[in-house]
């Protein structure tokens, strides 16, 4: 019986790794907490059977012609932008990802950002450290209230849509802009769909969950981030391109938007400059899904999309 070959291209909770190796697989992980140098991450897929990938791993053509044994992708990821799925499938590799595990994680990140951002905690917190906090003062940090206002959701999937269920904790008016009507999901939140021109001017809280495709990049743009609400706040845990960081800090400096919560980043890991110098932007690694048990869970899918492929010839999460 063959062995069949794996190489995870960064290390994964060990939760995933022990369903491989319980069915004798050769598994090869890449334990340095940095991305693969090409020259070796062509070197390692040479003979595998299957690929387990961060979305911060290209696998393009060039790549996948590498790997001519291969038959399964399985992102580490509910998003799959990274991969050439198109070209993958013409070879006759499924390409699979982790969907819902990561959806209350994220939401419930999103939600710490949105109150963060009004409620000034990260700038707050650096203020006292830094020892200028000489007591309590009417003027001291003021914010912008959460409760009663107007959150608009750009990409109504299950992300955004649980983001909108938690909103309902905070009697928000719901607005989303999406590519279809969901009328469930009307009903559970009493939201409503609009354009997305509309959906800038009225929301005080805009958060974005859009996957990232060739009609989504750069959605906010120089363009259109001056039709947004005199002093909103955006918060993006979707995908960094998005958003033109430019003119996001632009908006931010000149006083357009009172605040801005970033988990993804338009040239990742790197952050526009103009962002960091910023008070009321909150900046995180993106960390969406890292809690330890959605993290355990997404490794447990991948290995089990690799096993269902290799052992069955069909995956459990294609995608779409």
């Amino acid at each position: 019986m063959k062995r069949f070959k794996v190489f995870i291209t960064r290390k994964i909770p060990s939760a995933g790794i022990e369903l491989l190796y319980e069915k004798g697989y050769d598994v090869d992980v890449h334990v340095k907490d940095s991305p693969l140098d090409e020259k070796i991450f062509i070197n390692k897929i040479k003979y595998i059977d299957a690929l387990i990938p961060l979305l911060s791993d290209k696998i393009d053509k060039r790549l996948i012609d590498q790997a001519p044994n291969l038959k399964v992708i399985a992102n580490y990821a509910a998003g799959y932008n990274n991969i050439d799925v198109k070209y993958a499938r013409s070879k006759k590799i499924e390409v699979t990802n982790t969907p819902d595990v990561l959806t209350s994680a994220t939401a419930d990140l999103t939600w710490a950002l949105i109150l963060s951002l009004s409620k000034r905690v990260v700038e707050g917190d650096r203020f006292l450290r830094e020892g200028k906090f000489k007591g309590w003062a009417p003027l001291l940090m003021l914010g912008g209230d959460v409760t009663g206002k107007t959150l608009g959701i750009i990409g109504a999937g299950r992300i955004g849509q649980a983001v909108a269920r938690r909103a309902k904790g905070f009697d928000m008016t719901v607005l989303y802009a999406s590519s279809a009507r969901i009328a469930a999901f009307e009903d559970e939140t009493n939201s409503t769909m609009i354009n997305l021109e509309e959906l800038l001017s009225r929301s005080d809280y805009i958060s974005i969950h859009c996957p990232l495709t060739e009609d989504t990049h750069h959605l906010i743009n120089a363009g259109n981030i001056n039709q947004i609400k005199q002093g909103a706040y955006l918060i993006n845990t979707a995908r960094g391109p998005v958003v033109e960081e430019k003119a996001l800090a632009d908006a931010l400096v000149k006083g357009r938007l009172s605040g801005a919560g970033l988990d993804v980043y338009e040239f990742e890991p790197r952050v526009t400059k103009e962002l960091l110098a910023l008070k009321n932007v909150v900046l995180l690694p993106h960390v969406g899904s890292a809690t330890l048990e959605t993290r355990s869970e997404m490794a447990r899918i991948a290995a089990r999309n690799v096993i269902a492929v290799l052992e069955h010839g069909k995956a459990l999460n294609p995608v779409p």
